[in-house]
């Protein structure tokens, strides 16, 4: 009997340090998302209670989206919530419920809308004045902070009933979600913070708002779909070999039913099928590829000088359901600290640990290739990028390159692998021999046999 106490014990003592294992992991919140490249990137709704009425207050609800390079585009960015109590919105501006809910309890003034989980969006451009408010009426289309700063907040303006009537009366919502169009946002709990502060437009005059909330929401790319949306491939001056898009990096053509199956761009009924669908619309159509993906990446090495080297990018929109505004590129790659000159895109070095510059963010120019178009003969942009050499790092040798990383609209691009990238002919010759100069040699050569004969 002695000697079974001490297995039971050890069995015993295993089981309580895994319990203790499962309960700390599972202490972690799902709100929790990091991105190495943009660590400190979140949105942010901020909500601002400017004024108490005879049953509740008015509200100017703002969403800043402090994230360096994924922002919210068409169709735009939809925010729920849960109420604490019973409250209803008697009236909004700058957005709208998309369903009313029960009203009929009430009399005469019938609320703006009822429901218990209401949803709200952003009103279109061109909506009467008196229906906006600042930063309102984009379609719910909200830039990057890096890319357009100006344009990186959204706001609506809500008057809510048969709530609290003061700081200590009202009930913070709770459950907040956040689609920008679609899921991979996770928002964390509303938390009360220090009350707003606004300036005066002749900046003579600071007012405050009366209580202000906060509440943080997060994306991952592994919430917002089960498959990547994008895919890199390559290719080089030097080596005659393209290397395309890993095979089914998107999916595969026989099992792509969840992302709305694939369409051959040679199809007789091709132009009926994409105009009864539409532009926008979150579900893509994809052209048939061996990679289905959405979006195709391709990196060229173009040329190469003595003092500089010379790289085209191409981005190449397969699908037919979507027009990618304000479109974005990040591509890592150590040669970053000395670009020279980039050609028909914008650039901003994107550091987020200082020593280290090796990571850009690109995209359009306004009004000129800012959108990407659908899948077609015009749904492609590109640049070229103009480097200036290392002589200590520099080197065409085992793929060094080519980028590291490439994300478009903030999601990961699959990458084919390391050993399929074009290599130097005998991966041996660090600065490439001019074609110019081989003729030379070929020819002194003949002539230099012809004078013998």
């Amino acid at each position: 009997m002695g000697f079974l106490v001490s297995p039971m014990m050890s069995l015993f003592s295993k089981f309580t340090v895994l319990l203790l294992f499962v309960l700390w992991c599972a202490s972690f919140t799902s709100t929790e998302a990091y991105d190495p490249l943009d660590p400190t990137g979140n949105i942010t709704i901020k909500w601002d209670i400017i004024s108490w009425t005879a049953d509740g207050y008015v509200a100017v609800v703002t969403i800043y989206n402090f994230q360096q390079y994924r922002h919210i585009q068409a169709p735009g960015w939809s925010l729920g919530w849960t109420w604490a109590k019973k409250e209803v919105i008697w009236s909004m501006l700058g957005g709208q419920a998309t369903d009313q809910g029960d009203c009929s309890k009430f009399k005469g003034n019938i609320p703006h809308c009822c429901k218990k989980s209401p949803t709200v969006v952003d009103l279109l451009p061109g909506i009467p004045y008196n229906q906006q408010t600042a930063n309102c009426c984009k379609g719910g289309v909200i830039s990057s902070w890096a890319q357009d700063p100006a344009n990186a907040a959204s706001s609506f303006q809500l008057s809510v009933g048969s709530a609290g009537t003061s700081n200590k009366t009202v009930r913070l919502p709770k459950n907040f979600t956040l689609k920008a169009p679609g899921p991979g946002y996770t928002c964390a709990r509303a938390k009360i913070v220090k009350p707003t502060r606004f300036m005066s437009t002749d900046k003579r005059r600071i007012t405050q708002a009366l209580m202000t909330w906060n509440v943080t929401c997060t994306y991952s790319q592994f919430l917002a779909q089960k498959t990547p949306s994008c895919c890199v491939s390559l290719s080089s001056f030097y080596n005659d070999t393209i290397v395309p898009c890993p095979k089914c990096s998107c999916g595969c053509q026989r099992n792509n039913s969840d992302s709305g199956g694939c369409v051959d761009p040679n199809a007789p009924h091709l132009a009926s099928v994409v105009s009864s669908l539409g532009n926008n619309n979150p579900m893509p159509l994809v052209q048939c590829t061996s990679h289905m993906c959405p979006i195709r990446v391709h990196w060229h090495v173009k040329l190469n000088y003595k003092q500089y080297w010379r790289v085209k990018v191409t981005i190449t929109n397969f699908n037919y359901n979507m027009n990618y505004t304000q479109w974005n590129l990040v591509v890592q790659h150590p040669n970053f600290d000395n670009l020279t000159q980039i050609f028909s895109f914008n650039y901003q070095s994107l550091s987020p640990y200082s020593a280290i510059n090796d990571t850009a963010m690109l995209w359009g120019v306004k009004f000129y290739n800012d959108m990407l178009m659908q899948a077609g003969p015009s749904g492609n942009v590109q640049s070229e990028l103009l480097f200036q050499k290392d002589m200590s790092t520099f080197t065409f040798d085992k793929g060094w390159a080519f980028p590291r990383r490439i994300y478009f609209n903030g999601d990961n691009c699959v990458m084919p692998p390391p050993d399929a990238y074009p290599w130097l002919p005998n991966a041996s010759s660090r600065q490439l021999t001019s074609p110019h100069i081989l003729m030379i040699a070929f020819f002194s050569a003949l002539a230099f046999l012809y004078g013998y004969v």
